[in-house]
């Protein structure tokens, strides 16, 4: 019996059926964290939020520290500041801009529409070039648009029923998000050491090691992800320009926000640009794919390489994997959190299967 408990295949099977009996215990005994994974949802977006600031704005509070020589409150206060400060500049600089494009689009839809329609008589007039099967789905979608319609009705009604909830909720986020940025900067060092207390020093230093290569993760991908996505969203902006494209902010800033999505986000970012520039001048659409090609290569070639460097070491194939997956169960949520989570959780994996083969190698050594 000794020997087959210390057979490889024995230990990774009996792993196996404790975590699987742990999962069935959990499902049995869920009605005991529902209140706490309810306290969870309830503090998470001002959680995220300021854990995202957190990782932004602490190169600064330290640069602050080692530059000026002064206290953490100081460089925190000083911290809040320049938050304060970037926040105005955009309120007065920008937010006009936006204002004013987001207007001209509102007038604009009508002359949208007249042109897809204009596309789609075209279309239809020249019905004898056009294969059967495809007349027959557009016919099929022109004769369910009825149906389509309701369905979103339904769905903007059942989303506007939670709205003030929703508005409560982003509000009160908001206004808690400072404190927990602010206890985050004072007290986040102190966090590691306290948990370490209760354990012993050489089980101590190895959680020590794991904890440092989470935040090592943590803070590649969200320092990193969000400067490349600036920097996109400035490549953009100076592209569309260049060709005079209508709606050129709001269309970078879009472009911008998805490119946090790793690998997708540039697809999505340039659907909307591809339809206006269409519909300003067809030749457009070929000036737009051209302006996203450039502006991702340069941020694939130049850019991440810098930025990120090889801190996350993630094979371009997991990452679209677990994005399309996370996103058919979680929905937007999940593919916003897919490649972070992924990130943490495949150190963790890693360091205890290192850990484990270096105390392995260390007993096999012992017994030479």
């Amino acid at each position: 019996m000794k020997w087959m408990v210390q057979k490889r295949w024995f230990q990774v099977l009996s792993f196996l059926i404790l975590l699987f009996l742990l999962i069935l215990l959990l499902n049995y005994t869920k009605f005991i964290f529902v209140p706490i994974l309810q306290y969870i949802g309830a503090i998470a977006f001002p959680l995220i939020a300021a854990g995202v600031l957190y990782y932004l704005t602490r190169p600064l509070m330290h640069f602050f520290e080692r530059r000026l020589k002064i206290g953490r409150i100081l460089s925190i206060i000083l911290v809040f500041l320049v938050i304060i400060l970037l926040i105005s500049l955009f309120i007065m600089f920008i937010w006009p801009i936006i204002q004013r494009q987001i207007t001209n689009l509102m007038y604009g839809i009508p002359g949208m529409i007249a042109a897809v329609e204009d596309f789609v008589f075209f279309w239809q007039a020249n019905y004898t070039s056009i294969p059967d099967q495809i007349l027959s789905a557009i016919e099929d979608f022109v004769g369910d648009i009825p149906n389509h319609v309701q369905n979103i009705l339904d769905y903007l009604f059942g989303f506007l029923g939670g709205f003030i909830g929703q508005v409560i909720s982003i509000v009160a986020g908001l206004v808690i998000t400072p404190f927990f940025l602010f206890f985050m900067l004072k007290d986040g060092e102190k966090l590691v050491p306290f948990i370490l207390q209760i354990f012993t020093e050489k089980k101590a230093d190895n959680i020590r090691s794991l904890l440092g290569k989470i935040d090592t993760v943590l803070s590649a991908f969200i320092q990193g992800q969000l400067l490349v996505s600036f920097c996109v969203g400035v490549l953009l902006y100076i592209g569309y320009l260049i060709i005079d494209l209508d709606f050129a902010l709001i269309l970078a800033l879009f472009g911008m926000m998805t490119n946090v999505i790793p690998y997708l986000g540039p697809f999505i970012a340039v659907t909307p640009a591809l339809l206006v520039g269409t519909l300003q001048d067809p030749i457009n659409f070929i000036w737009v794919a051209i302006i996203m090609i450039i502006a991702q290569q340069i941020e694939s070639n130049l850019i991440s390489p810098n930025v990120m460097g090889q801190a996350l070491n993630v094979h371009p194939l997991t990452v679209m994997t677990v994005i399309i997956a996370a996103g058919s169960i979680a929905g937007f949520l999940g593919i916003l959190f897919a490649v972070p989570v992924y990130a943490v959780v495949r150190t963790i994996i890693l360091h205890f299967y290192q850990t484990y083969v270096a105390s392995k190698e260390n007993k096999d050594d012992a017994l030479i």
